[in-house]
């Protein structure tokens, strides 16, 4: 199939950041792009081909929206499946699959999958109510996530102790043993229809003690080799488990003891992998197109270590965007910033990133460091 300035059509689930900058590796190659979302200002409104109002989670607007293009894909887990699997029946390539989306979405089938599959992963139980949960015999302090709809820290929170279980909400859910880890890694991973498959180097990634965000992402992260290779290998076990197409960001926890564990997984391009923009030679978003339309992947070596840092809006700030000292940090030499174009900015809204570039990875982050504490996101 022809897909490079020709009448192929590219579907996306999602009109988001991360569709955003899809878009800007498809305008390279010239593949036309419809967006289904439901926000008529998010980020890809602007700049997609064609750009579709409607409900990611209603069955018509996902089916017929899926009509109209020629692959389908997403850039957020979250939509309607059954949808899905009627258009992969009528013929529609979607990918990644709808049965991996599926277990994906789910956080009690995911963990139930890594159990069956002998992927490492944190013990677990899966609980269907509250009620359920209470009913059970607790060991706190443990980890409680909504098994549906979580997203940057939302839908995960530390218990305690027994009043806490008042403030979770009444849904499907998963406990997880507290795991005593000293970093958090992530690997992403791409995988086209002929089995091909890659591996981007292992990052490093550190959050955001109170909003529970990735905050900085160090590429490469700072372990030792044999960290690394069992990270990697890990990585595209769980890759090679799901059978998927497209890219796969896999995170994972380093315990005291030096196990690795996989923590959860994205079947999307993803926040970890933003440094591959500046620093990868073939990055992580031409990555994705690169394996849903089954084209030879790409080198994924870095050119240079690297810091990506997330720019959040302001405390105390909400309203029209602002970005205070932009100029300033344009003047520091590897740095680069990404702005999302959403125009309304909350306290702690991932509004875009910045990444570094640097031979040493320490001056690096200390640099990240500074452009994060110098553009700082307002509201007028």
């Amino acid at each position: 199939m022809n897909y490079f300035s020709s009448n192929f059509k590219l579907g996306i689930l999602g009109g988001g950041q991360l569709g955003r900058m899809l878009l800007a590796e498809t305008q390279k190659f010239d593949i036309h792009v419809s967006v289904l979302e439901n926000n008529k200002n998010a980020p890809c409104a602007e700049i997609a081909n064609t750009f579709v109002i409607g409900n990611l989670n209603n069955y018509d607007d996902v089916y017929y929206f899926g009509k109209t293009v020629d692959v389908l894909t997403i850039e957020i887990e979250h939509v309607n499946i059954e949808a899905l699997l009627q258009l992969e029946k009528e013929g529609l390539k979607i990918y990644p699959q709808p049965k991996v989306l599926a277990i994906i979405k789910d956080k009690g089938l995911q963990k139930d999958f890594y159990a069956q599959n002998s992927i490492p992963t944190a013990n677990y139980q899966r609980f269907n109510t509250i009620e359920e949960l209470k009913k059970s015999d607790l060991s706190y302090p443990f980890i409680w996530k909504s098994a549906k709809f979580g997203y940057d820290g939302n839908g995960v929170k530390k218990i305690n102790s027994v009043t806490d279980l008042n403030t979770l909400p009444n849904t499907a859910c998963i406990t997880e043993v507290l795991v005593d880890f000293k970093l958090e890694l992530a690997v992403i991973v791409a995988r086209n229809n002929q089995g091909e498959i890659v591996s981007y180097p292992v990052v490093e990634m550190e959050f955001n003690s109170v909003s529970n965000q990735v905050e900085y992402v160090l590429c490469p992260a700072r372990i030792s080799k044999e960290i690394e290779q069992k990270a990697q290998q890990i990585a595209l076990k769980v890759a090679k488990a799901f059978q998927h197409v497209g890219l796969l960001a896999v995170e994972l926890f380093l315990t005291q003891n030096d196990e690795i564990l996989v923590n959860e997984v994205a079947p999307r391009p993803h926040n970890s992998g933003h440094f591959s923009i500046e620093a990868s030679i073939t990055n992580q978003f031409e990555q994705h197109l690169r394996a849903i339309l089954n084209l030879p992947l790409g080198n994924t070596d870095n050119k240079l270590p690297s810091v990506m840092v997330n720019l959040v809006g302001a405390e105390n700030y909400t309203g029209n965007v602002v970005y205070e000292n932009m100029n300033e940090i344009l003047s520091f030499k590897g740095v680069t910033p990404h702005i999302y174009g959403k125009k309304q900015t909350k306290p702690n809204r991932k509004m875009g990133h910045i990444t570094v570039v640097h031979q040493d990875l320490n001056k690096a982050k200390t640099l990240a460091e500074k452009a994060k504490n110098t553009l700082i996101v307002k509201s007028i």
